[in-house]
């Protein structure tokens, strides 16, 4: 068995499974709390000195949906080079969850095409590295809210909720850099609620997402 392949594709599967649980949790809880400002996108456009409702409210949409999009495809694919080493291998396919059970548990041999994968999808600047999706999910957060950073710690708890459950279903102690993406988005979460964040803003994200839309 190749170990070194078989730790890099359950970090993979694994990180899709947390931003996947954690994304769901972060929507359900700011769908649940969300003010009627909010959840009709108006901000303050500091670059202008004007309110923007509509338009905000469309890319805003658009964005979510790029992003959940992005993540499930990206998540499918994985599910179905799994799957297709589980029925290699004898393995039944009952529920979502025997997949993750199934990889948590070690017991299968990786091929070469998976971990040429599993090792593209986990670098420094692969989709499932630390720095992409910590990104991914502060973005998510972002787009939910608005960019309101007065929901941040809302939308943070969201996520580590999400964390715990996705942690429960894999059974077994965190890979390390499922740990380091957990540190990642606290310290992203911490700088974007201080007013420190760097990254690109929800919005203009959300514009381009919508401009791509329209070609």
């Amino acid at each position: 068995m190749d170990v070194n392949g078989l730790n890099k594709l359950q970090n993979t599967d694994y990180l899709s499974k947390v931003t996947d649980t954690a994304s769901a949790a972060a929507a359900k809880t700011n769908t649940a709390k969300t003010d009627a400002s909010s959840a009709e996108g108006v901000i303050y456009d500091k670059s202008s000195s004007t309110t923007i409702g509509t338009d905000y409210k469309t890319n805003n949409a658009a964005l979510i949906q790029k992003l959940k999009q992005d993540s499930e495809d990206r998540i499918n694919q994985l599910k179905d080079i799994v799957s297709q080493m589980m029925t290699k291998q004898g393995t039944a396919i009952g529920k979502a969850d025997d997949i993750w059970s199934f990889l948590a548990s070690g017991d299968f041999t990786i091929d070469e095409a998976a971990k040429k994968k599993a090792q593209e999808e986990i670098s420094e600047d692969g989709y499932w590295g630390v720095k992409q999706t910590s990104d991914r999910i502060l973005d998510f957060a972002k787009a939910l809210s608005g960019n309101d950073s007065s929901k941040a710690d809302l939308l943070l708890d969201a996520f580590k909720k999400g964390f715990k459950e996705a942690t429960k279903t894999w059974g077994k102690d965190l890979p390390d850099i499922s740990k380091q993406t957990y540190d990642a988005v606290v310290e992203k979460f911490d700088k974007w609620k201080n007013g420190e964040d760097t990254t690109a803003d929800a919005e203009q994200k959300a514009a381009q997402a919508a401009d791509a839309d329209l070609k």
